[in-house]
């Protein structure tokens, strides 16, 4: 609300009486506090060593020491739907994030839009005079809002926060980062190692570290001005989602740690746990495979992509490979809190550290992505492509270098996840059940102590209001606000004992449903998305004792149906209250290729110009199981023109037409496979012509033995003007995205990750030569014929 003017206004300024009040910037009270808060990505509740895990986290270690970790802390069980929930303190359905926010749905609870009646803190802070940051992932705006001719109301820069620096999206390339300053993609300021250069041991660009350099610049930025001003920084680093790629040498720190298996590792985590007294004494470890018996109404099996392979039935290459990921998803992990620890460092050099409400959580349990065998290309997962072993075991020398995209199987997920059920995407305890640590020394007087009261995501910004003295405004930008869902926690800073405040939680997740009250907790037999089980309202619920059953062991509910029932009740009246309903579980690949809101409707033919930025793959042409044709209309001024023409996607799946070597190529890699590439038979001519390629689909065919149809068959040929100049037959195109955000569409260059290093010159692999005048692809399904004269028709009518 504007403030009222109370000077004087008369003809005469000398005559009247200013009045600065209505015109100053907010400001925070005297000795306000700092908040940062640390969102690991993926990450269980038996991954770090403050929580007893194999992993070490020396800064995460320190803070723990001199702060609070809270034994009980749960999330929602996939990223967007925590980081909404974290950064409104309102439940994940409520701000419609039901989901991740590139497979949102036309429904108030899941249309990956945040409502402006519900504020983000950062929106709060900004009108209490804090300067406000934020760092790595943001995965909380809709895919169709994720472009340079989309409104940018849903971007970091339109939700609050002054400065933005990181991806819009669910993951990226620590190599090749998806990066965007502001509201404005850039390129990445330096350039990674090569293979070969990993494999030496050398160190070149990685996102986390440029991360850390932006966010201290930032609040140097500000500091150097206003010393007294506070801050709120979300800092999010993308670790430890997949693909996890360290420097080879901190993966290497790793060497034989992981040897004795998942199964083995797990009990050992639990033995840690106790000692440190995280979990009850009695906690036992769930089964490796705690529902493999259970169908869905119809008799549909428990997804074999969410069970684990026992350790003793791989084969002696199967545990090298197996260790192998575990050993570079640690060291990823170790990497990312050595870089952390430079802004930790840094705070407490500048004397911000002590005064600093800093909270670090994991966004959701770790990871079953990458299958029972893992990945080297997490891309497998989101086209419904099961990975292979001999193709995962050929890249065990170079796991987590840029040449691959990698994944850990599901059995190091549930050892991360110890001592609980499954992983992400469940509403079990291995899915929503994370550390959490808090450190505040001016605020806290307890240090290195445990907290076993339960708290979820969305009590987070409440404590925080409560620690700051601030009351959620009834409006803010003009929208009356919803209340807050969460409760604080902040009676428990210090006294250990005290009984948890927080009444209810309700869980809702891709088909899986939960509800915890007073210590117990229902939860429905359900397998999530991808099972495709449907029939909710026959599913049977559990009913656990989680106070003294942190595992969910004992199922109790036939000794106190009453209560069970009374809990189901209560989670169908929550899902009414909270935008709840539909549920969903249907598989990936259904849901991240179904049709969404776009700016335009789609159309049979797009053109798209050079000197432009990359047009991300939300929104760029679809040419997903169907034909298509490309048309690029140029010039070609030399005998020496090279480079890239056209790319979609990348070095894990993606198309590109180029030039090398006077000739034009078009290679495609399904999923990051074999190369499959056709070569020109003629040199490129100088002078105006079209280069072009056209795919022509011929079936829908399974591939690795998927019981879903999962790419597209055909013949591909290539043309200079109305010759055809080469020919693929039997090509395999994709089904689902080129990647799950990010990579999209270039033209006279290739950004990021390249389809393919055969380009001649260095990234971005730019054309020269010649110039490009623009790129015509048609997907309308007709023929190549008279395709020059085509596109020069459609050039005028452009």
């Amino acid at each position: 609300m504007a403030k009222k003017f109370n000077g004087v206004i008369n003809l005469d300024v000398r005559d009247s009486v200013p009045d600065w009040e209505p015109y100053t910037q907010p400001k925070a009270p005297k000795g306000a506090p700092n908040v940062l808060f640390v969102v690991w990505d993926d990450t269980g509740f038996g991954t770090f060593s403050p929580f007893g895990g194999p992993v070490e986290m020396p800064v995460m270690q320190r803070l723990a020491d001199n702060g609070l970790r809270f034994t009980q802390f749960h999330t929602t069980s996939i990223c967007s739907p925590s980081r909404a929930a974290l950064l409104t303190g309102r439940n994940h359905t409520t701000v419609g994030m039901a989901c991740v926010a590139e497979a949102t749905e036309g429904f108030p609870g899941m249309n990956g839009h945040i409502p402006f009646e519900t504020a983000l803190i950062g929106e709060v802070l900004g009108e209490r005079g804090y300067n406000t940051y934020m760092l790595g992932k943001w995965h909380c705006v809709a895919d169709d809002e994720t472009n340079m001719a989309s409104t940018k109301r849903n971007w970091p820069t339109g939700r609050g926060f002054e400065r933005f620096y990181g991806f819009l999206g669910g993951e990226t390339n620590q190599y090749y980062p998806d990066l965007v300053q502001d509201q404005q993609f850039v390129e990445q300021p330096a350039q990674p190692v090569s293979v070969q250069e990993w494999q030496e041991g050398k160190e070149g660009y990685l996102l986390t570290a440029d991360l850390v350099d932006h966010a201290i610049a930032m609040i140097s930025d500000a500091k150097q001005i206003a010393p007294d001003k506070p801050f709120f920084m979300y800092f999010c680093p993308g670790a430890n989602h997949a693909p996890h790629q360290p420097p080879k040498a901190w993966a290497d720190k790793y060497k034989g740690r992981f040897d004795v298996g998942y199964e083995a590792i797990r009990e050992q985590i639990l033995e840690n746990q106790k000692k440190l007294g995280v979990l009850p004494q009695d906690t036992e470890l769930s089964p490796i495979n705690p529902l493999i018996g259970l169908t869905g109404a119809d008799g549909t099996p428990f997804p074999e992509g969410d069970t684990v392979r026992p350790w003793d039935s791989l084969s002696d290459d199967e545990k090298k490979l197996f260790t192998r990921m575990a050993e570079v998803f640690a060291g990823f992990a170790s990497y990312a809190d050595d870089q952390v620890g430079r802004l930790i460092d840094y705070l407490e050099r500048t004397g911000e550290l002590d005064n600093t409400i800093l909270v670090m959580i994991s966004d959701n349990g770790a990871s079953g992505e990458g299958g029972p065998n893992g990945s080297v290309n997490e891309n497998d997962f989101f086209n419904s492509v099961p990975s292979l072993m001999a193709d995962n075991l050929k890249q065990i020398e170079i796991l987590g270098s840029p040449a691959t995209y990698n994944h850990y199987p599901t059995g190091w997920a549930l050892a991360f996840n110890t001592p609980f059920k499954l992983f992400k995407r469940h509403t079990w305890e291995g899915g929503v059940c994370d550390p959490m640590l808090v450190h505040w020394p001016a605020g806290i007087r307890a240090k290195g102590e445990l907290r076993d009261q339960y708290a979820h995501v969305t009590d987070i910004v409440p404590t925080v209001f409560e620690c700051l003295d601030i009351q959620l405004p009834e409006v803010v930008k003009g929208y009356t606000q919803w209340p807050l869902e969460g409760t604080s926690f902040k009676y428990a800073f210090e006294d250990a004992g005290a009984r948890t405040q927080k009444p209810s939680q309700f869980y809702q997740m891709l088909g899986t449903r939960a509800l915890w009250r007073d210590g117990w907790k229902v939860d429905a037999l359900h397998a999530g998305a991808p099972s495709g089980w449907s029939h909710f309202e026959q599913d049977k619920w559990a009913l656990y004792h989680t106070d003294v059953d942190r595992a969910e062991m004992h199922d109790l509910g036939d000794q106190h149906p009453e209560l069970r029932d009374e809990l189901i009740a209560l989670w169908h009246m929550q899902a009414g209250q909270f935008f709840g309903l539909p549920l969903e579980d249907r598989t990936a690949q259904e849901v991240l290729t179904m049709a969404r809101p776009q700016l335009t409707a789609p159309r049979d033919r797009y053109v798209y110009y050079p000197g432009t930025l990359e047009v991300p793959e939300a929104v760029a042409v679809s040419v997903r199981g169907r034909s298509f044709k490309i048309a690029v209309n140029i010039e070609i001024d030399s005998e020496s023109a090279e480079g890239v023409l056209f790319a979609h996607g990348h070095l894990f799946g993606g198309h590109s037409l180029y030039i090398k070597d006077r000739k034009l190529i078009y290679v495609y890699k399904f999923l990051g496979d074999t190369a499959q590439v056709i070569t020109s038979d003629i040199d490129v001519p100088q002078g105006r012509c079209v280069l072009g390629v056209e795919f022509v689909k011929d079936h829908f065919d399974q591939l690795r033995n998927s019981p879903v149809p999962n790419q597209c068959i055909g013949d591909a040929a290539m043309y200079i003007d109305d010759r055809q100049v080469g020919e693929y037959k039997n090509m395999a195109t994709q089904l689902g995205k080129f990647a799950l955000a990010g990579e999209g569409l270039n033209i006279g260059r290739d950004g990021g990750a390249p389809v393919t290093f055969d380009y001649p010159g260095t990234q971005p692999w730019a054309f020269t030569g010649g110039t490009i005048e623009n790129v015509v692809i048609d997907v309308s399904g007709e023929g190549y014929r008279d395709y020059e004269l085509e596109v020069a028709a459609m050039m005028s009518r452009d």
